[in-house]
């Protein structure tokens, strides 16, 4: 890794900045449009680390552009083709923001994430320990960690501020918030698209575990997919050659952080802890094996 490419915070001269999230930073272009900056800030338990991730950035702008591609027959996404260069004439600049900066639609976020699960693990499987359910939704019993489930579950969750925790909420509760008819679309959607990246995935050697997904609405309130897509930040990617049930599977996800972090007497809550390069490096690797894998 060279920290000549690593960006852990954008700035771009006469464009406003609307928001720093835990990974992206999103300017306001006109009416229209938005530019999303994705960062190499790293996040584990809504915290973000002090420490970035040279390069990640580009790796999850890529592989998030791959999957927006394929499910475009599914549902329509926030790209919209428009070329930094109409925008930003600074070549320093349009090199830094270089595969990790997109133009997009200007669209108003639904406030829930669209989760959705084909496996039995984190929260979900806490859930069903306690309660034999997942957000509300009956599983079998006598399930095991990291089993397969019978069928794909869509249980949301309530989108949380920087540094505060996203809770799962269950589909009643969706309903409230976004009504039942389109509740019952982003549903569907979203389990269409995890099934489809699943079966690809699991043809190339990665289960997906579990996934998150953003949806926006248009002035017309045309639903569109938005922010990222089935990434190592939003989602749970199992080598399938190493896959047990009973146990929590290695990962090319952020697990690795976060069972570094566990070793740790950290409160996990901000400031996040600084990282030594062993564990930057190693959460990059898994990053770069992923998108080699699913992309090329």
């Amino acid at each position: 890794m060279n920290d000549i490419d690593v960006l852990f915070e954008s700035t771009i001269p006469n464009l406003k900045l609307i928001a720093r999230g835990k990974v992206r930073d999103i300017y306001d272009l006109n009416s229209d449009h938005l530019l999303i900056v994705t960062t190499d800030r790293l996040s584990a338990y809504d915290v973000v680390m002090p420490d970035a991730v040279p390069g990640k950035g580009k790796i999850l702008t890529e592989i998030s552009n791959f999957w927006f591609n394929m499910m475009e027959d599914i549902v329509p996404n926030h790209l919209t083709g428009i070329k930094l260069e109409q925008y930003i004439s600074d070549e320093q600049l349009l090199l830094q923001l270089q595969k990790r900066a997109i133009i997009v639609k200007k669209l108003k976020p639904l406030p829930i994430e669209a989760v959705v699960r084909g496996y039995l693990i984190g929260s979900g499987w806490r859930d069903y320990k306690q309660t034999g359910k997942v957000c509300g939704i009956y599983i079998s019993e006598n399930m095991q960690q990291a089993e397969k489930l019978p069928k794909t579950i869509f249980t949301p969750a309530t989108k949380a501020t920087s540094g505060d925790h996203d809770e799962n909420i269950d589909y009643e509760k969706t309903c409230s918030l976004i009504g039942e008819e389109l509740a019952n679309n982003v549903r569907n959607i979203a389990i269409r698209i995890y099934e489809r990246a699943a079966h690809y995935a699991q043809e190339r050697g990665i289960i997906i575990a579990d996934t998150k997904f953003e949806f926006g609405l248009d002035k017309d309130n045309k639903l569109f997919i938005i922010d990222e897509m089935l990434t190592p930040d939003s989602s749970r990617f199992w080598p399938k050659d190493q896959y047990q049930i009973g146990m929590s599977p290695p990962s090319y996800d952020k697990q690795f952080l976060r069972d570094y972090l566990d070793t740790l007497t950290w409160n996990k809550k901000s400031p996040g802890p600084i990282l030594p390069e062993s564990v930057l490096s190693e959460t990059y690797k898994k990053y770069h094996e992923a998108y080699d894998i699913l992309v090329n």
